[in-house]
């Protein structure tokens, strides 16, 4: 069994709305509570990041899942959205949709486009990040599927 760890320091000098920093391998940057949520949005926050987690997770695990299919493609792009809810003043991570684009190659053929239908799905289901949220954050899928012109 393999094991892979990873670190992150972070800083938080002040309190509530003060603004941090976090640094783990080539990610770095400052962190604050969002404007929506009363703080003052500079730099990033939990929700984008968790955000921005199961959507690299998600279209990386596509494309990995397309290359070992040997699905050809003319690009692969992402959307993802965070729906959270607050309700009496608890805030809950409720939803993620992720609405991936997959254009083929223009001599593709149905299997192909049945193939890649399949492969999103099978690529929201097998993304570590996914399963760690599972039970937890609701994630949807919202794929299209295009040839190219």
């Amino acid at each position: 069994m393999a094991e892979h760890h990873f670190y992150l320091k972070a800083d938080w000098p002040g309190y509530r709305n003060d603004i941090g920093t976090i640094e783990s391998g080539n990610l770095k940057t400052k962190i604050s509570i969002p404007k929506e949520m009363e703080g003052p949005g500079v730099g990033t926050n939990p929700d984008e990041m968790l955000l921005g987690a199961a959507a690299t997770c998600f279209i990386i695990t596509l494309a990995a899942m397309m290359e070992r299919s040997r699905l050809e493609k003319e690009s692969l792009t992402l959307e993802s959205e965070a729906v959270v809810d607050v309700t009496n003043g608890v805030f809950t991570y409720q939803k993620i949709i992720h609405r991936p684009k997959i254009v083929l190659k223009k001599e593709a053929a149905e299997k192909d486009i049945k193939l890649a239908a399949k492969l999103a799905h099978k690529a929201e289901e097998s993304c570590m990040i996914t399963r760690a949220i599972k039970g937890n954050v609701e994630v949807e899928l919202e794929e299209t599927i295009e040839l190219a012109l």
